[in-house]
């Protein structure tokens, strides 16, 4: 775990808690799949200056992996973001956070499952004590606030995403392109982009959903694609060609604490107790998953 690794474990989560703060802030002003979509066009056409050149060199060797190609693509880049969108129209950040923290959950059983990745116990309390302190952040403290819960249908419309991120991320480690982070992102993108467009097109004339553009929202847009989606995709790609599929999801559990702080600094709302101890919680979590892969890497 070096600093250059640990940086690129830590931003991801930092500025996916700005994209969450920036999608409630949009709800009532941009449409979520509109967002989504030219959240992913622009963040394409960002990055083509920069790996066109390479995207058509390494063409042959792209086209061998089309078909994780195209499951990276619907799986990251269509669906995770456009699904949590939705998921934010039709029900309450709490719920969306609850559900979020059973990611490691879900990564752990994916890859037992489906990738016949063996999930030692280390991993499953990491992965417990990480949901734990999720848990204690978005409740405030008070975990009698669970038995208020009522699931709507952005509840499993949020279910529905953190489970197709799981598959993602195990897709990334499984089959890696063999080529830059950046260049192999901008392939994802490209796809994912064009299967949001038609969904984008059925809202719009199907659905009437009508996006009211303002300087707010423009600024919002290029935020999620610029911070959110090209820099916080290639280290999360990054990270996850280091360390495994696992351990970034711990960090990924940082997620409410970012947006926590973020809403003391831009919001100017106070910083309790309960977002100490959840922070504690995540961070032990955090420990006790990397202490259970330092003793595997021994073993071996």
């Amino acid at each position: 775990m070096t600093p250059a690794t640990l940086v690129l474990l830590v931003l991801p989560p930092f500025l996916w808690a700005g994209n969450s703060v920036v999608g409630r802030l949009m709800v009532g002003q941009l449409a979520p799949l509109e967002l989504s979509f030219w959240r992913w066009c622009i963040a394409l056409l960002a990055a083509l200056p920069f790996t066109a050149g390479a995207l058509w060199r390494a063409r042959t060797q792209l086209w061998q992996h089309r078909a994780a190609l195209l499951r990276m693509g619907f799986l990251g880049i269509a669906c995770y973001n456009s699904l949590q969108y939705v998921a934010l129209h039709t029900t309450t950040p709490l719920n969306v956070a609850l559900i979020s923290s059973a990611g490691p959950v879900f990564i752990v059983l994916i890859g037992a499952l489906v990738y016949r990745e063996p999930a030692g116990a280390e991993a499953i309390v990491g992965a417990g004590l990480s949901a734990l302190g999720v848990i204690v952040v978005v409740t405030q403290g008070q975990l009698l606030h669970l038995a208020q819960l009522r699931l709507a249908v952005g509840d499993f419309v949020m279910l529905l995403a953190v489970v197709l991120w799981g598959f993602y991320t195990w897709e990334l480690r499984r089959h890696p392109l063999g080529v830059a982070p950046l260049v192999g992102l901008t392939a994802q993108i490209a796809i994912g982009t064009v299967m949001i467009a038609p969904f984008t097109l059925w809202a719009r004339f199907a659905l009437g959903e009508v996006s009211h553009w303002a300087p707010s929202g423009i600024a919002a847009v290029l935020y999620v694609s610029l911070g959110a989606s090209l820099l916080a995709y290639v280290c999360w790609g990054e990270a996850v060609a280091r360390t495994g599929a696992q351990v970034p999801v711990y960090f990924a559990n940082l997620l409410p604490v970012f947006v926590a702080l973020l809403s003391f600094v831009l919001l100017h709302e106070r910083i309790h107790v309960f977002h100490l101890v959840g922070a504690a919680l995540i961070f032990g979590g955090i420990h006790v998953s990397l202490r259970g892969r330092s003793r595997l890497g021994r073993r071996g």
